[in-house]
C-alpha cells in the first residue's frame, strides 16, 4: 500500500501556526455579517452584483454574498500589479474582465485589501465605463497608511496597520490563502 509523505516546510515558507493572529476567523465572520446586514438594508427590494477581484477576494466575496439578504449575484475580474514578491509594480494590468453586462445595475466591487489604491482606482474607472446604476466598494482590509491615490471603500471590515498579512484569501507567493484567520507574515520570512 503506497504511503504519502508531506514535504517539510522550507525556511522561506513558515508554518501559519507560527504567525501571530491579527484578526480571528470569528471576528471576520461577525464583521462580514454586519456588513451584509448594512448592504441588505441599503439595497432593500433591489438586486446587486458583487464583483470580486481575483484571487484574494474570493473567500470574502463568498462569505459576504451569503450574508447579504437581498437578491445578489457575482462576477469576477482579475488584475495584476504584484509579482511574486510583496512589492507592487505600480502598473495595473487587466487579466480577466467581467463576464456579464452591468449597465444599469447596482454594483459592489469586492476586494480583499485596499492599500495603495492603485488597483481599486483602476477598477473603479473601468467599471464606471460599463455604466452601472451605482458603484460601491467593499474591502475586507484597509491599510490607509499605504494609500498612493485618493480612494476610500464604502464598506470596510477592518482597518489595519501597514503590515504584511496572509490568510482568508490573502497570500504570499500563492500560499496561505486557505488559512482561516488573518495572520501577520513575519518580516524576515520569504527573503
Amino acid at each position: 500500500m503506497p504511503t504519502s509523505t508531506t514535504p517539510a516546510p522550507t525556511s522561506s515558507f513558515p508554518s501559519p501556526e507560527t504567525m501571530e493572529v491579527l484578526i480571528s476567523k470569528d471576528q471576520i465572520a461577525k464583521r462580514t455579517r454586519e456588513i451584509g446586514a448594512q448592504i441588505s438594508a441599503e439595497y432593500e427590494g433591489q438586486s446587486i452584483v458583487l464583483i470580486g477581484v481575483l484571487k484574494g477576494a474570493a473567500i470574502f466575496l463568498a462569505d459576504l454574498a451569503r450574508a447579504i439578504q437581498v437578491d445578489n449575484t457575482f462576477d469576477f475580474v482579475a488584475v495584476s500589479s504584484y509579482g511574486r514578491a510583496r512589492v507592487s509594480s505600480g502598473a495595473v494590468k487587466l487579466i480577466k474582465d467581467i463576464d456579464n453586462p452591468i449597465e444599469g445595475k447596482h454594483v459592489i466591487l469586492v476586494e480583499d485589501i485596499l492599500d495603495t489604491g492603485l488597483t481599486l482606482s483602476f477598477l473603479r474607472q473601468m467599471m464606471l465605463q460599463h455604466k452601472p446604476a451605482s458603484l460601491k466598494i467593499a474591502t475586507c482590509l484597509d491599510k490607509p497608511d499605504r494609500r498612493l491615490v485618493p480612494i476610500e471603500a464604502d464598506y470596510v471590515a477592518f482597518k489595519i496597520p501597514n503590515q504584511f498579512v496572509i490568510g482568508y484569501g490573502m497570500d504570499y507567493a500563492e500560499r496561505y490563502r486557505g488559512v482561516e484567520d488573518i495572520r501577520l507574515f513575519p518580516e524576515d520570512a520569504g527573503h
